[in-house]
């Protein structure tokens, strides 16, 4: 019998926010007989302010049922995990260092280390590990994949490069370029929305140009940056579209091998668009629930059983 092997790793032994939820795929000798599989790293929304469990395990079981073993990557937040979101009218200035940058894609770093550290006894593919964001967490994939190579991440764990490579990148409604971001402010509630945002990722609720550009993705792709899968919707009024395709046209010009897909309707937070994701009949859209078949197809390009 084939089953998925579920247990939680803490990062930190002091705190209980920051873990990783393993899905393993049992080993079965009427199918892979100790091959190696394919493995996806997900990291869940929430606006670097708390922890979306709609972008979390139903994804990870999504790809288990492909054939990849599964992660699930609680990130440092600024709620430190706990049930909640910004209230309209509600404002927050303390600043929390756990949550700021770099410590997220660096927590990812970590989380690298462990699976790959664990890849014999989980069958992992460490030439095959992907990563998968929404939201916020697609912004937190989309710096690893631009910093995974330099010292901000290597040299803190003192590590050759090479072990942190990821494969391939899949982000949903992503935010890509902090200028586009910043240009964007329009009613009270989203501002307010935005400060706190920076407040938690910078320490500043006004960031610098320099910190702005740091934190902006899409200005730092280079060959090093792995090939990505991208996809949103038109209608989305929290990240507009505009930040997918500013790193579709970023990834075209550095020649990075990709596929964008924009659906036209469905509001942000989508995650999967179908009912294993939804609590509410607006979190569906059985158009742009076709990512998934979409970013499978595209992996199988890549990570083809052999």
């Amino acid at each position: 019998m084939n089953n998925t092997l579920s247990k939680i790793i803490k990062l930190y032994e002091e705190r209980e926010d920051v873990t990783l939820t393993t899905y393993i795929i049992e080993d079965s000798q009427e199918m892979l007989k100790g091959v190696k599989r394919p493995a996806i790293l997900i990291c869940h929304g929430g606006a670097y302010l708390g922890s979306s469990d709609r972008e979390a395990e139903p994804v990870a079981l999504r790809f288990a049922a492909m054939g990849y073993h599964s992660f699930v990557l609680r990130y440092s937040v600024y709620f430190e995990g706990k049930p909640g979101f910004l209230k309209p009218g509600e404002k927050h200035e303390e600043r929390k260092e756990h949550c700021i940058h770099p410590n997220p894609m660096r927590e990812i770093g970590k989380f690298m280390l462990i699976i790959r550290g664990n890849a014999e006894e989980w069958k992992v593919d460490t030439d095959k590990i992907a990563l998968c964001g929404f939201s916020a967490g697609a912004h937190n994939c989309a710096m690893y994949s631009v910093y995974w190579h330099t010292p901000v991440i290597y040299a803190y764990f003192k590590q050759k490069p090479e072990v942190f490579k990821p494969a391939a990148i899949i982000l949903g409604y992503m935010l890509s370029d902090y200028f586009l971001m910043k240009e964007n402010k329009k009613e009270e509630f989203s501002t307010v929305l935005f400060d706190l945002v920076n407040l938690a990722f910078t320490g500043n609720s006004n960031p610098s140009d320099t910190t702005l550009d740091e934190i902006s993705p899409a200005l730092h792709v280079t060959e090093n940056t792995p090939p990505m899968v991208l996809w949103a919707t038109s209608a989305d009024e929290l990240v507009p579209v505009e930040k997918t395709t500013r790193m579709a046209t970023t990834l075209a010009q550095k020649n990075i091998p990709f596929e964008v897909h924009i659906f036209e309707k469905g509001d942000h937070g989508l995650s999967l668009a179908d009912q294993s994701s939804s609590g509410i009949m607006t979190q569906m859209d059985m158009d742009a629930a076709k990512w998934v078949s979409m970013a499978e197809c595209w992996l199988n390009k890549r990570f083809a059983l052999q």
